[in-house]
């Protein structure tokens, strides 16, 4: 009877409004055990993060927002309704408050992490429709091309622009990207109008339940 238990929880669709809080970690050492499937966010402060991890999951105070972004230094974890898979939100990077010693050790612990952890299926960049491409963007992008990590970017705040301005900015990040194997999804989101919430979710439940990726890491 357990087994089929467990073989029913396994075939669940994912609910992502089921995303409770599991740990957090402040090195790859303290992560959960590298089994499973994990998805992972990171952006720029202030790109938007936490607000599209809210929206997605439908639970407001998940990932925490702050007034001082980059204040979360921690890999927060999420469990979800099927076993073994998580959502996880990398520590925000780039805000002009932090001291640089701090940005170095954040800078650290994403290496780590995206270099190390085996059960790692993609990565979520978000960053703001209005600001896109700034240089840790642009530092992700390369180093999921290099290494062979599928890429997901939420363009976020567009309802910060009128449809037309959004639309040309889509355009012009879409051509950004040309040639680069590891981005593939690229939404035009917004946490407020709920805009490319759908399609973020189906995105992440086809890496989910994906195989695991080989993670090609230069010497």
């Amino acid at each position: 009877m357990p087994e089929s238990t467990a073989g029913d929880a396994a075939a669940k669709p994912i609910a992502y409004n089921s995303a409770r809080f599991l740990t957090s970690a402040s090195k790859v050492a303290e992560c959960p055990t590298d089994e499973g499937s994990e998805v992972a966010f990171a952006g720029r402060s202030n790109a938007g993060k936490s607000s599209a991890i809210n929206a997605i999951t439908v639970n407001s105070k998940l990932a925490r927002t702050s007034k001082t972004p980059g204040r979360t230094r921690l890999i927060n974890f999420f469990t979800l309704n099927r076993p073994g898979c998580r959502l996880v939100d990398l520590p925000g990077y780039g805000y002009a408050k932090v001291a640089k010693d701090m940005q170095d050790d954040w800078q650290q612990h994403l290496d780590d992490y995206l270099s190390r952890r085996e059960c790692l299926r993609g990565l979520v960049l978000v960053m703001d429709i209005r600001h896109p491409l700034q240089d840790f963007d642009r530092m992700m992008i390369e180093w999921c091309e290099h290494s062979g990590l599928p890429l997901m970017i939420l363009a976020t705040k567009a309802d910060k622009l009128k449809s037309g301005q959004a639309k040309q900015a889509m355009l012009r990040i879409r051509k950004a990207l040309e040639g680069l194997e590891c981005v593939e999804h690229l939404i035009q989101f917004s946490a407020l109008k709920k805009q490319g919430l759908d399609t973020a979710r189906d995105a992440l439940t086809g890496w989910l339940e994906s195989e695991p990726h080989e993670i090609t890491v230069a010497p």
